[in-house]
């Protein structure tokens, strides 16, 4: 029987002569199938099967959702793209094949941009009205600028692609009347960059509408800066639907709706609802605006953890009456964190309406510094507004404040305060920061027990390994970036993408905590080696077995300890943001590990099998870590118990 090391000697070889005549071409795929039938013996995949029987001794069956994620390349793919990584210094052969690499190997990489789309020195500069539709990676510069009239339609745009880069500079500069709509736009989209650079600057009249934007995709990076700055006046701005059931991104706006007049409406409606850990920086908004009239409605609905930064908000505004509309602010979002600083800092005749701001059983953290600074005859109205908010620097003498139905803990969280009128309800406290059922108690994992389920779905893209031999020929450290940036994203090195891979990189090189031993694994074969270091040779790896009661209460069935419940080792793996799939292990000693069935609660039935982890010993763990915030007491004081969800896995030693 021939060996590994005889195979991957002699393959390339015996497939030189196909190789030769050209690289093979694929089609992108975006589902991951489930492993099925015996590979062919001469794939990484078979390679890794041998690999994996030789060092793990049990004859438990090797997990379907670990091997999915196993190098789908061919024996002739294999061979063709490890041979152009003989120079480890030379990756520019690579690179000229990105889209078939990235294809066969099923990678997370960025499609080409498209070169600038210069309205000013292109032939199709409509005054009429322009449909975009079905249109991928264009840079648009100078569009619709000094353009009278007409309309703009931009539909099905970069819908459902892995890392769109799209820009738009300079655009409907200097225009009159000139209305532009984006709709459907970037939908599905994985780890997207947008950026919309002095937009509407100096336009007379006409509309921007941003409807359904960016929905369903992850990570994404918007940044919108020196929009509508220096308007004209008469033109009306709509963000609707706007980013809403996204997950873990940042959108900027800066200098938006700057020096603008007139006093038309400038809306936020629908904005990143349903969202999961969406960070949004509004700065220089509305900066010396004439009778600003902006308005927020249904922000931040429902959303998991959201944090917005507001850094000078509207300061400077004049005209009669200056108008800043908050309603339906973060209701009903688990937690988060809002920033208000230098808020309607030195404006005249300001009017700042909160109504139903931050409504949620686990409350958030507000902080509103410089409020109302130098601001002349400002009036601040909160209703109904939520609990364990931070007040200071208020401007006493100039800025009226009004507190109706406001929930607190206690009074001296207020410095500063120019009045409370109708009183300060006290309210429970209740914890912040963390999603119901991400953190529990050992005493939990028990038949019967009723609790909440967090949020457990795998939200990463899918991609898959690379085969050990090519994954250790790439390079990977923070002072490799440049070369991996050729590699992976030769035309985006700005992009938000190339911002994860940096991240992902760094925590990598991150120094362990202590009693902590990590390693970043580029290959199954590199997580089986680790594992085994740790536990030996007769391990089990687990993870949750589906999605099934997530967001919902559930009932727990039947419950086993590994290692019979004893006290053990284990090594969890987590899922990092990478062209290929990278899992940021590391070793958790003092540990137990439980098997659960999980029933619904109605019916009674088994709807999911998981599998969670007890750390007991937390002595070492912030004060401040999450765990502590939901559960109680602090480090050292209590064991800590959480699932592994969806994406992610735990090894322990075998049943």
């Amino acid at each position: 029987m021939m060996t590994d090391a005889f195979l991957l000697l002699f393959l390339p070889l015996l497939l030189s002569v196909s190789v030769a005549i050209s690289a093979p071409t694929h089609f992108a795929t975006t589902t991951i199938p489930k492993t099925t039938g015996n590979p062919n013996p001469l794939t990484p995949k078979a390679s890794l099967l041998r690999y994996w029987s030789n060092k793990i001794s049990n004859k438990t069956p090797k997990p379907d959702f670990l091997l999915s994620k196993a190098s789908p390349l061919s024996a002739l793919d294999y061979t063709f793209y490890n041979n152009l990584l003989t120079d480890r210094h030379d990756f520019t052969v690579l690179s000229s094949h990105l889209n078939s690499f990235c294809s066969a190997a099923r990678l997370l990489c960025f499609p080409s941009v498209s070169p600038v789309f210069d309205q000013q020195t292109s032939s199709s500069k409509s005054k009429s009205k322009s449909t975009f539709s079905t249109y991928d990676n264009i840079n648009f510069k100078n569009y619709a600028t000094d353009q009278t009239g007409g309309f703009n339609d931009f539909k099905n745009y970069s819908d459902d692609l892995n890392g769109p880069a799209d820009s738009f500079r300079r655009y409907s500069r200097n225009s009159n009347d000139h209305r532009e709509s984006f709709s459907f736009y970037s939908h599905d989209g994985n780890v997207p960059t947008t950026n919309f650079t002095s937009y509407a600057t100096s336009a007379e009249g006409g509309s921007g509408e941003f409807n359904s934007y960016h929905r369903d995709v992850n990570v994404p990076g918007l940044e919108f800066s020196n929009y509508d700055a220096s308007a004209g006046g008469g033109r009306t701005q709509d963000f609707t639907s706007y980013s809403n059931n996204t997950n873990s991104g940042k959108q900027s706006f800066s200098g938006y709706g700057k020096n603008s007049h007139d006093g038309l409406p400038m809306s936020f409606t629908s904005y990143a609802n349903d969202s999961n850990v969406i960070e949004s920086t509004f700065k220089g908004y509305g900066e010396r605006a004439d009778n600003a009239n902006d308005s927020f409605v249904s922000y931040g609905f429902n959303g998991n953890v959201p944090e917005n930064n507001f850094l000078s908000y509207a300061d400077g505004g004049k005209g009669e009456h200056v108008l800043q509309s908050f309603e339906s602010y973060r209701d009903e979002s688990n937690v988060g964190d809002d920033s208000f600083s230098s808020y309607l800092k030195g404006t005249g005749s300001a009017e700042g309406k909160f109504s139903n701001y931050g409504q949620s059983a686990n409350i958030g953290s507000d902080s509103f510094k410089k409020y109302g600074e130098n601001a002349v005859n400002a009036t601040v109205g909160f209703k109904t507004y939520g609990m364990n908010n931070t007040f200071a620097d208020y401007n006493k003498k100039n800025v009226k404040s009004s507190f109706a139905d406001y929930r607190n803990t206690s009074s001296d969280q207020f410095a500063n305060i120019a009045s409370v009128s109708n009183g300060v309800r006290s309210g429970r406290l209740v914890n912040r920061w963390i999603e119901p059922g991400k953190f529990f108690r050992e005493r939990m994992l028990r038949t019967g027990t009723i609790m909440p389920m967090a949020d457990m779905r795998d939200k990463m893209p899918p991609r898959s390994f690379l085969p050990r031999t090519i994954a250790s020929k790439l390079p990977f450290s923070t002072g490799k970036m440049k070369e991996l940036y050729r590699i992976f994203n030769p035309t985006a090195v700005e992009t938000n993408f190339a911002k994860s891979m940096s991240s992902t990189v760094s925590d990598c090189e991150r120094t362990p905590s202590r009693g902590e031993t990590k390693r970043c694994v580029t290959s199954i074969e590199d997580m089986v080696d680790f594992a085994t270091s740790v536990l030996g040779k007769d391990v089990v790896v687990r993870s949750m077995e589906s999605t099934a009661g997530w967001g919902e209460n559930v009932k727990i069935g039947k419950v086993e300890g590994i290692n019979g419940g004893d006290v053990t080792k284990s090594v969890s793996c987590h899922q990092s943001l990478f062209p290929y799939m990278v899992y940021y292990c590391h070793a958790v000693p003092k540990v137990r590990v439980y098997k659960a069935e999980i029933l619904g609660i109605s019916s009674e039935k088994v709807i999911n099998h998981g599998v969670a982890i007890c750390h007991l010993d937390t002595s070492d763990w912030s004060a401040s870590h999450g765990a502590f915030v939901a559960l109680g007491p602090g480090p050292g004081k209590i064991e800590v118990c959480h699932w592994i969800f969806n994406g992610d896995m735990t090894w322990a030693v075998a049943d």
